[in-house]
């Protein structure tokens, strides 16, 4: 287990993050992206 955080610390934390968030906390962010380019491209427009 050592061996792993010393290979790819950044990639094992951001799998412990993907855990602890979960599926609807990434749709969440996703959807919340997509709102705010949809938003930024209706401002500019």
């Amino acid at each position: 287990m050592l061996m792993e955080n010393k290979e790819s610390p950044s990639q094992n934390k951001f799998m412990i993050w993907l855990k602890r968030v979960g599926f609807w906390g990434f749709l969440f962010f996703l959807l919340k992206g997509i709102v705010w380019l949809i938003l930024g491209y209706w401002v500019l427009k």
